[in-house]
């Protein structure tokens, strides 16, 4: 027999759910939340309207579009309202620290980007996180007391069973625990995540997979690592590795990783690489920005250069839509927005996966650019703080 107090527990468990997805994602329809959490219409319906009434939550003036682009008429979407304290985003790169402090509405303030030489200065890195949040929260006027948590993410996979770095790609963070590390430094609670998790979180949320429920984020940068949605939810593995199409390997007597592998797919397409190959062709020091724009400017080597690293890339992804069937392929990180990268990617999986996975999947830059984890992280922060 069902109790009324077993009712209240699961009603309350609902809301929370609710909230957290609200959190995660921004403004969403009723319609949306019902798809996203699996409950009924009729159950959405009447969460919102507790929420709205305890000044929670708020439909928006904006409206949203109709599902999977239909016709109807645009849904009212429904956002939390802005309560008491704020938020801190963490983004950890191999190169750089962003910190971005937001409203409980994942509304950014201030932000702030340091170069930090992260791989082998775990400890230095943490320290220099601790400072750019204190002087965000300086620069916006606010009271140390007024944080209420952190999202952070790291440029490897984070154990889910320990919370602990045990990478050879960050050699200087090697069983550091960075959640706990930073939580000490800044004494509020701390969420880390593995970067490309938080990239998935973001474009899901607000970027160009919003709406989608079975999805892979890859990131190309520095290194290369996908995020994994599947079912609405990320799907991090047993320990906490999913998604490491980086390190699988493409060649046995290939060049050493630093994860210390051979012949991994990131020594083939990762940014630095591709550099390596197009610089000597060019009397300029290449960076990635300058290579997007010769890009645009219709450069043939560049183009062939990164349409070919789409093809490596899509030829393992191609493997992975057989095995997930995602409903799309988001491209982020310093490479994602390439066209010709784009371009090759989606030839090696309409070319190798089965033909009903091919069809069944969109690949598309993300739109959030490098700013991607900075909003995951604070996605993460918010949410974990609704529900944890």
């Amino acid at each position: 027999m069902t109790t009324s107090g077993s009712l209240e527990r699961l009603r309350a468990t609902n809301r929370r759910t609710l909230m957290a997805v609200l959190a995660a994602r921004g403004p969403t329809s009723r319609a949306d939340l019902a798809r996203t959490t699996g409950l009924s219409r009729t159950t959405v319906s009447s969460l919102v309207a507790e929420l709205i009434v305890e000044g929670q939550a708020a439909e928006t003036t904006h409206r949203g579009r109709p599902h999977k682009g239909g016709s109807g008429r645009p849904p009212v979407l429904v956002t939390l309202t802005a309560s008491s304290g704020v938020v801190a985003g963490v983004d950890v790169g191999h190169r750089h620290v962003r910190v971005a402090l937001a409203d409980r509405t994942g509304q950014v303030l201030t932000e702030r980007t340091a170069s930090v030489d992260v791989d082998r200065q775990g400890a230095a890195t943490l320290d220099r996180a601790a400072d750019l949040v204190r002087a965000v929260l300086q620069e916006a006027g606010l009271d140390p007391s007024q944080l209420r948590g952190v999202g952070m993410c790291v440029p490897a996979p984070v154990d889910r069973r320990s919370a602990r770095i045990r990478t050879g790609i960050l050699p200087g963070w090697r069983e550091l625990r960075p959640g706990d590390e930073l939580s000490g430094r800044l004494d509020v609670p701390v969420f880390a995540d593995n970067d490309a998790n938080l990239g998935a979180l973001a474009e899901v949320g607000h970027g160009a997979a919003r709406g989608l429920s079975d999805l892979v984020y890859l990131k190309i940068a520095s290194g290369l690592g996908a995020g994994i949605v599947l079912g609405n939810r990320l799907h991090r593995g047993a320990t906490g590795i999913a998604g490491e199409i980086g390190h699988v390997q493409v060649g046995e007597d290939g060049t050493v990783c630093r994860c210390g592998n051979r012949g991994c797919l990131e020594t083939l397409v990762a940014a630095p690489v591709l550099l390596g190959l197009l610089q000597p062709a060019y009397d300029e020091a290449l960076t990635t920005e300058r290579i997007l724009a010769l890009e645009g400017a219709g450069d043939a080597g560049v183009r062939r250069v990164l349409s070919d690293a789409g093809r490596t890339v899509g030829r393992a992804l191609a493997d992975l839509c057989n095995s997930l069937n995602p409903e799309a392929v988001v491209l982020g990180g310093s490479l994602g927005r390439s066209p010709a990268l784009t371009e090759g990617v989606r030839a090696a999986i309409d070319r190798y996966a089965q033909p009903a996975a091919a069809d069944a999947v969109r690949v598309v830059p993300g739109q959030l650019g490098d700013r991607a984890e900075v909003v995951g992280a604070i996605a993460l922060a918010i949410s974990r703080l609704v529900l944890p």
